[in-house]
């Protein structure tokens, strides 16, 4: 199963979104890069955000964030193995 890919914006991380980059970076189950940019100034100015597998993933406090993001892939997996299964009893 291919890693989850969580982006963050070098900018936002006056949100303390680093700590979270962190906290993720140590976890080998998610892939997490970080860039200068990640053009989405208007969420980037106005709270903490992440993309996770190119989707926008945003909090009002960079701990909310980081459990915004694990809800995420927990979902996103949930589907995917729905969709296994689905597919595997065709």
């Amino acid at each position: 199963m291919l890693k989850p890919i969580v982006e963050f914006c070098a900018s936002n991380m006056h949100h303390g979104t680093d700590a979270i980059m962190q906290r993720l970076e140590s976890d080998p189950d998610y892939e997490v890069i970080e860039y200068g940019c990640l053009g989405n100034c208007g969420e980037c100015y106005l709270f903490p955000f992440a993309l996770v597998d190119g989707e926008i993933v945003a909090a009002e406090t960079a701990d909310q964030l980081y459990d915004a993001i694990v809800k995420n892939i927990e979902e996103h997996r949930a589907n995917r193995e729905a969709l296994d299964k689905l597919l595997d009893d065709m």
